[in-house]
């Protein structure tokens, strides 16, 4: 019941939370099921983009930090994040979308047993798509039905976490030891773990790359990755599991819309443990999530400060007809 059930989220930077929006709604076809701020910089936007109902294991959320500088990949960082599509077939129509829509991409490859296609958007921000075909493990999310991808290629939750290391040894032990991780395969200096279930939606890939001068986050990197546990109960086990192990944590974070543990493992890594739920649709209904300025209510009372100091986001789809666009 304590262990890890896989990746829950993953959280990134954007320069700009307008394109941001344009980019994963029209371009990916990922649903925004919460516009809220982030609770520790009141003046700062938090979008979480994920599938059908916001389910724990869909969604990439990005903070829009302004005035920060660009970020700079390299290692000590979680260098890319992915994305679940339902077969490789699908990989063929995200390359013609992504020509038609001027995206660029490496083309489709395979990444240890899986067919990927990385890509990358305005910011320099680093993604894959990966195929679910033949996975047996965490199963998909819903993609989100009213978005312009067609339902048999749309992106259904997040893949791999794609981590760069310069101690290699040392992250195996934390994966392995410490996260209940199991490497399941490796090719040359490239590692791949898998928890719980396995399958695309509990995997962590390592790349050994003491080589490379150290990633400097900023706005195009990734902020940080979560693991799903099941409960509260299962998250104050992780709270006492890594305060054993010496790692510095924040300690039970109500964030309303999950709880969570934040723990720094290396000076460029930061892992967050966050619960299944409540999840996002207690405080708004399906049809027009993601639509309005939601706030947790411990916030509620410094809504007309942060309206007044967050610029206005038209995210409305519910009133709008986004049609399919087969290629």
């Amino acid at each position: 019941m304590n262990e890890l059930k896989g990746i829950h989220h993953i959280t990134a930077i954007t320069s700009s939370a307008e394109k941001n929006y344009e980019f994963f709604t029209y371009v990916l076809g990922m649903r925004l099921v919460k516009k809220t701020v982030n609770q520790d910089d009141i003046n700062t936007y938090h979008l979480f983009f994920a599938d059908d109902r916001g389910n724990p294991g869909t969604d990439m959320t990005f903070f829009d930090f302004q005035g920060i500088p660009k970020g700079s990949h390299g290692t000590d960082e979680i260098h890319r994040s992915s994305f679940r599509v339902p077969e490789n077939a699908a990989l063929d129509y995200w390359v013609k979308r992504f020509d038609r829509l001027g995206v660029g991409h490496e083309g489709v490859q395979k990444q240890f047993d899986r067919m990927v296609l990385p890509f990358s958007d305005f910011d320099g921000q680093l993604y894959q798509l990966v195929s679910d075909e033949g996975d047996l493990g965490v199963a998909p999310g819903i993609p989100w039905q009213d978005g312009p991808v067609p339902l048999e290629f749309a992106i259904t939750g997040l893949g791999p976490v794609i981590v760069r290391t310069s101690e290699i040894t040392y992250m195996k032990k934390l994966l392995e030891e410490v996260l209940g991780f199991a490497e399941i395969d490796s090719d040359a200096d490239t590692h791949l773990f898998e928890v719980g279930e396995g399958g695309n939606g509990a995997r962590v890939i390592v790349e050994d790359r003491p080589d490379l001068p150290r990633g400097r986050q900023g706005y195009g990197t990734i902020h940080h990755s979560a693991f799903r546990v099941e409960n509260r109960e299962a998250l104050d086990h992780w709270i006492r599991r890594m305060d054993n192990f010496g790692f510095r944590t924040s300690g039970h974070v109500d964030r309303f819309y999950f709880e969570s543990l934040y723990a720094r493992v290396t000076p460029g890594i930061l892992f967050e443990f966050a619960t299944d739920g409540p999840g996002f649709m207690d405080d708004e209904p399906y049809e027009t999530l993601g639509e309005k300025l939601a706030l947790p209510p411990f916030l509620e009372s410094k809504r007309q400060q942060i309206e007044a100091h967050v610029r206005h986001i038209d995210t409305v789809r519910s009133t709008k007809e986004i049609e399919k666009e087969y290629e």
